[in-house]
């Protein structure tokens, strides 16, 4: 089975983006051959610094390598150093719907926010992902709720390829998972947990035992008393709940039973401790690959040469077809 899946170096990658789609990533590898991306040529779709673009290129390979992910087991590479990727996304433009385009919610989010700068290439975002996993004839494409579109998007860009030119990419099916596949917000729960966010509105994978307990702390709940999980009506105890039986491999309803008579402020105590201590090693294995930037450089530059491998002959056979 063949994994393809990615995450942008924009912003501080938060404990949303480890649940919904990084902990998979490590269940994955024992059991498939998976590629993981560090999709760069996605992060420049919106407002960015140029000045520390590979300096957060540098800190999501720190965080694959940190939760998990093994590049002995894996491919770990950075998607600009693979140049079939903007080549296939070209090729499948001139098949794309542009009417498919526009529905994209991301697009249209996105559209809003940066108004000032509605790029061609926010536009196009989606073409560049499916030509990301068509590449590696990706099987299934690990992501959060809010890539489920774009994965769906990049199936129907595959058949309707098939259909024209014959059978040449495999239609990847997509993994999200049932319980956090999408993390709130901390200071507004009715909203995802978003990395271009404020600070206080998310954990990230290595902050300090201190900003944690300052941000569980002040993490809003709800009116009432009752630690119950009902995201309709309580949202903000119901988000918290969550990242406690996925840190925890704990039932939400043992925690309600355990949490029963406390209060919230005793279960945001128990809930900080247990994010101190599941995020520790986190912290701890940065602060050793911080020290050993060559390791890192070296992974990234291994893993495009396998990953370039790969791309080409996918390459070779889309402009055959295509009378290229």
């Amino acid at each position: 089975m063949k994994i393809f899946s990615g995450i942008q170096p924009s912003g501080n990658i938060h404990i949303g983006n480890y649940l919904a789609v990084i902990k998979q990533w490590v269940a994955f590898q024992e059991k498939a051959d998976c590629i993981f991306c560090i999709v760069d040529w996605h992060a420049i779709t919106v407002p960015y610094e140029t000045k520390t673009l590979q300096q957060k290129i540098k800190e999501v390979a720190s965080i694959y390598l940190a939760s998990g992910i093994n590049p002995e087991k894996s491919i770990v590479f950075v998607q600009s150093q693979v140049k079939e990727h903007s080549e296939l996304a070209w090729l499948l433009n001139t098949i794309t719907s542009l009417g498919d385009l526009q529905r994209m919610t991301q697009f249209k989010d996105k559209s809003q926010k940066h108004s000032q700068n509605i790029c061609a290439g926010l536009l196009n975002y989606p073409v560049l992902m499916a030509g990301d996993i068509l590449l590696y004839q990706t099987e299934v494409v690990p992501v959060g709720e809010d890539q489920k579109q774009h994965v769906e998007l990049a199936r129907t860009i595959a058949k309707k390829f098939n259909s024209k030119f014959g059978e040449t990419f495999k239609i990847p099916e997509v993994s999200v998972l049932k319980i956090g596949a999408k993390i709130m917000s901390l200071t507004n729960p009715d909203k995802k947990m978003s990395k271009s966010d404020p600070e206080s509105s998310r954990i990230g994978l290595f902050d300090s035992p201190e900003q944690i307990k300052k941000k569980i702390g002040s993490a809003t709940t709800d009116s009432g008393r009752e630690i119950k999980f009902n995201p309709k009506e309580k949202p903000g105890i119901s988000n918290l709940l969550t990242i406690y039986s996925l840190f925890s491999d704990k039932p939400i309803k043992d925690l309600e039973n355990a949490f029963a008579s406390q209060s919230y402020q005793s279960f945001k105590q128990s809930l900080t401790d247990l994010l101190v201590e599941k995020l520790e090693p986190f912290r701890n294995k940065k602060s050793e690959l911080d020290k050993n930037p060559e390791f890192i450089e070296k992974i990234l530059a291994d893993g495009a040469k396998r990953a370039e491998k790969q791309a080409q002959e996918t390459m070779q056979k889309v402009k055959k077809v295509m009378g290229l």
